[in-house]
């Protein structure tokens, strides 16, 4: 009966078919020029900071040496500014010539020779955000072409200066035309984000088959208030987002900033432990030349990494939201393992946060090894009665992984992708 009832459990439609490529198969994770650089142009003055062949040369030399490609950072990818301020005379995009004399092809290459690879942006409308040449509808199979000539490896779409109607011709168009040169490319769109990233504007199903990852909400700034905005939205909304998540296409909820200037210690750790938790894509946006030992522990940390590469890639979810300010957040992985992250929104003192994994929907007795994701601890067993007490800081996280040692004779099992209240621990 147990396993017949297996059967109809994975047998059960998933929401969406990834994008036809094989790509993504896990998050995305690298660096992002953004978040930290902007629109810096001002290589007179500002030569070590700006848009330019030389930050990226220099990102990737950091990525190859500093310990991150192992642990699975591989992209280095342009934002905006990088382009001439017109298309040449064949109309094709360049890059700007005093910024990046080399080219796109020579940087592509360089990156890649350090076992790493890279992103370029585009935007489909007239301009970029940054006012840049954009990709216009008769376009895009040109710059799919330049793109993947240049040996790019990854094209996040934007969508400033464009219409509706033209974003749901373009992002699709964009889809084919990148898979029609032959280069596998990830797709990283931004279109939900400019149709207000939830339903009936945005289908989920339609943009899973479209898109590797995709923009759903505004862009992260460097400060925990823009955080915590982001966090709000995503889990507010985590019914329709959830769901719409897994191999091959992920909800991105935008770059990390953990390392700039806008982050406490404790509220890097936050971050850190709510992207992973998320399945989010991990894009770090910051100066990896001048990082701090304390945000590369952070963002180095190899059990976190772990879990945010779960080859299930199921998205996590809320599930507990105390009046006490406390939220507890519960993410399913392979091996009926799972990770919990305990957070605090208290601004006052450590709290003590008592509970029992029963009351969290684990399945009845059955006793579990926890590890303290950040110390690296193995904490001990915990049987799901068993009451247990966290102490969590202002604006902090605990965040656990929890093996299973011994589950119960007949476990229940459960959906994958289960939406509402009964989001328990996958058990496979």
């Amino acid at each position: 009966v147990v396993l017949s009832w297996l059967a109809l459990a994975l047998a059960l439609p998933l929401p969406s078919v990834a994008l036809e490529n094989g790509l993504a198969r896990t998050p995305p994770m690298g660096w992002m020029s953004w978040e930290r650089f902007r629109c810096n142009v001002d290589c007179q003055t500002d030569p070590r900071n700006c848009i330019s062949e030389q930050l990226f040369f220099e990102m990737a030399d950091r990525l190859a040496e500093d310990g991150w490609r192992e642990l699975g950072y591989e992209y280095i990818n342009i934002d905006d500014c990088w382009s001439a301020k017109q298309r040449d005379a064949a109309g094709q995009l360049v890059p700007d010539p005093k910024r990046f004399p080399s080219g796109i092809k020579a940087l592509a290459d360089y990156v890649h020779a350090r076992g790493l690879k890279l992103g370029i942006y585009g935007d489909l409308g007239i301009f970029t955000c940054g006012g840049y040449p954009g990709t216009m509808l008769e376009d895009v199979k040109q710059d799919a072409q330049t793109f993947a000539a240049w040996g790019v490896d990854m094209l996040k779409l934007d969508g400033c200066y464009s219409s509706a109607e033209e974003q749901a011709k373009g992002y699709p168009e964009m889809a084919r035309a990148l898979n029609a040169t032959g280069r596998p490319i990830v797709y990283s769109c931004s279109w939900p984000a400019y149709q207000g990233g939830l339903p009936p504007q945005v289908n989920y199903t339609i943009l899973a088959e479209i898109c590797n990852l995709w923009r759903n909400y505004d862009d992260i700034q460097d400060s925990w208030d823009s955080v915590l905005s982001i966090v709000d939205w995503f889990f507010a909304n985590q019914d329709v987002l959830q769901p719409a998540a897994g191999p091959g296409h992920w909800n991105d909820p935008d770059m990390l900033i953990i390392g700039n200037f806008g982050l406490s210690y404790e509220q890097s750790r936050s971050q850190m432990a709510l992207w992973t938790v998320m399945a989010a894509p991990l894009l770090m946006s910051t100066d990896l030349r001048s990082i701090s030992p304390s945000a590369k522990e952070i963002l180095q940390n190899r059990l976190m990494i772990q879990i945010n590469q779960d080859p299930l890639g199921i998205q996590g979810r809320r599930i507990v939201k105390e009046k006490s300010n406390i939220e507890v957040f519960l993410r399913p992985l392979s091996q009926a393992a799972s990770a919990l992250v305990f957070f605090s929104r208290r601004t006052d003192m450590p709290f003590r946060y008592t509970t029992s994994l029963a009351k969290l929907h684990f399945p009845e007795d059955a006793v579990y090894e926890v590890q303290d994701v950040f110390i690296g601890k193995i904490i001990g067993a915990l049987k799901t009665a068993d009451n247990f007490t966290v102490v969590i800081n202002p604006s902090g996280v605990v965040m656990w992984y929890l093996r299973p040692m011994a589950l119960p004779v007949q476990p229940r099992y459960v959906r994958q992708q289960a939406p509402g209240k009964g989001f328990r621990p996958a058990l496979l």
